[in-house]
């Protein structure tokens, strides 16, 4: 069993919404970055999602696109995400799971970038712009390498496209609960219980909604609809707060602790 699939099975037992945070790895350094995952695994986050910055981000909204700017400009490759996955591996107990568009591995090499990850210890990967259709090469070589592979599904999904993607997904699934680019919302998109019904009937695979997640109230919301909440652009947004003479980790465990309620 997968650290992810183990995590979700604790959930469940215990009854309890996860909460999944995304952090653009490099914002606003790679060594930050590696406190700020530490801080949060320490304040009990069930899934520590690690953004690689790409150039052209088309599913992120303007709070994780400049993060992703930041990051570039600081000098953040891929290789040094895995590298700092690496050294910090160790000292964090909650599954890791790397972000990332396509480009950036194959500019690696599936083959590398993977046998990297495994390396690394990272536990998932969700290449946001590989549909299910496109995905039987990647998921023979995560599945081979003992990674799980997980994939995005949104209002818009056809129902043969969930089977699909729950047919190769791993882990867990990762429902975007309304249309769009990522970024905080003020409530909670009516069609995120509608994707969480249509998800439950054609698979058992634990479910995470995402996108707009920024309070308490949010999280309980989701929770009732599926196993996990997922906070993204609200936590980069308190990070980038801090800038670089700040206290991004302090910032980002008391955000998380105020999210958890």
């Amino acid at each position: 069993m997968s650290r992810i699939s183990d995590r979700f099975d604790r959930l469940r037992r215990e009854r309890r919404t996860g909460l999944v945070t995304y952090i653009t790895a490099g914002d606003p350094s790679l060594a930050q970055s590696a406190a700020i995952l530490k801080t949060l695994d320490a304040t009990g986050v069930d899934v520590l999602e690690v953004g690689v910055p790409f150039s052209d981000p088309l599913a992120d909204g303007p709070v994780i696109q400049r993060a992703t700017e930041r990051a570039l400009a600081s000098g953040t490759t891929l290789d040094g995400v895995l590298q700092m996955v690496a050294d910090i591996r160790p000292d964090i107990a909650a599954p890791i799971v790397l972000f990332s568009y396509a480009n950036p591995i194959m500019r690696m090499g599936l083959a590398q970038y993977t046998a990297r990850a495994a390396e690394a210890g990272v536990d998932g990967v969700l290449t946001l712009d590989v549909p299910p259709e496109e995905g039987r090469e990647w998921h023979q070589a995560f599945t081979q390498a003992g990674i799980d592979m997980i994939f995005l599904l949104s209002p818009t999904t056809s129902t043969e496209r969930m089977r699909k993607a729950a047919h190769l997904g791993r882990g867990f699934l990762y429902g975007i609960s309304r249309l769009g680019v990522t970024g905080a919302r003020t409530d909670i998109s009516d069609a995120a219980a509608e994707l969480a019904r249509r998800v439950r009937e054609v698979t058992d695979l634990p479910l995470v909604l995402g996108f707009g997640v920024s309070t308490p109230e949010h999280v309980q919301a989701l929770g009732r609809m599926a196993d996990a909440a997922v906070v993204g652009s609200a936590l980069v947004q308190v990070i980038a707060e801090q800038g670089t003479d700040g206290d991004p980790a302090g910032a980002a465990a008391t955000y998380v602790r105020w999210l958890r309620g």
